[in-house]
């Protein structure tokens, strides 16, 4: 499966713009969520092929979130990244457990994010 369509969820603008002009500067297609109900609005408007998932957002977090979409039948099959500044291994292990595929901590390195991306694929 190659990676073409992602979808960033992080309440910081600071934070979707540069994740966006990252992937855009890799080809890639990006719409972005400022949190979970606008982040499950885009899911049902088109189904991406990566989704990028903050932790900390107002209301559900991407804990919650991740679980959610990755128990989700229709959604079951898209790859997560955790994308976030919880760095406890706790976190990581956590988030893995929701359903994540990946974490990554921000600062985000962008050779390491690319580097995870083209592992899924």
């Amino acid at each position: 499966m190659t990676i073409h369509n992602v979808l960033v969820v992080d309440d910081s603008k600071t934070e979707l713009l540069y994740l966006s002009d990252l992937l855009k500067r890799q080809g890639m297609s990006v719409r972005t969520a400022e949190g979970a109900d606008e982040a499950l609005k885009r899911l049902a408007d088109a189904k991406p092929d990566l989704i990028l998932m903050d932790v900390v957002m107002p209301g559900q977090n991407g804990f919650q979130l991740t679980r959610s979409i990755s128990r989700t039948p229709m959604y079951a099959d898209i790859p997560i990244i955790m994308c976030t500044s919880k760095n406890q291994e706790t976190d990581r292990v956590w988030g893995l457990r929701q359903g994540a595929r990946d974490y990554i901590t921000k600062p985000v390195n962008p050779v390491e994010l690319m580097e995870k991306i083209k592992a899924l694929e």
